[in-house]
């Protein structure tokens, strides 16, 4: 084998390396972003009106959070992440902070290897609590 050819071979072999190695470190590097809208109907117990929220939730393969949550027709007191499957109520997990009109995931906000797994399973939810409603005025299920 001639210099010309090993040295073709080195090359092929480190470009698939690094094709290789790209795809590894693109898949540590995804992330669920959540679309979410928030309704009455998906407390419990449901709650009848027009009340509504709306934002983005995102969580990284790290358990990393980061949220954006507005609510709209009523005056919100707190916005959190809650463990709970649709219909139950359940712990906070990621309290939201109030930022202006709309609320935020503190920075370094993580979910636990459990709670991962909870999210993964869909038995994770955001919601928006008022003075009229301390449970949950508007609620969201997170679906990755």
């Amino acid at each position: 084998m001639n210099a010309f050819e090993k040295s073709k071979k080195v090359m092929r072999v480190a470009g698939w390396s690094f094709a290789v190695a790209l795809a590894f470190a693109s898949a540590g590097a995804l992330a669920e972003t959540m679309n979410v809208k928030l309704t009455g109907e998906q407390e419990v117990p449901p709650i009848q009106g027009s009340e509504s929220g709306s934002g983005t939730v995102t969580i990284n393969d790290d358990g990393s959070v980061s949220a954006n949550i507005t609510a709209s027709g009523f005056t919100p007191t707190a916005a959190h992440i809650h463990e709970g499957k649709p219909g139950t109520i359940g712990k906070v997990i990621v309290p939201f902070t109030k930022e202006g009109d709309s609320f935020k995931a503190p920075p370094g906000a993580k979910l636990t290897p459990d709670q991962m797994k909870a999210f993964k399973d869909g038995d994770l939810y955001v919601n928006i609590h008022s003075a009229a409603h301390p449970i949950g005025e508007v609620r969201a299920q997170l679906k990755p």
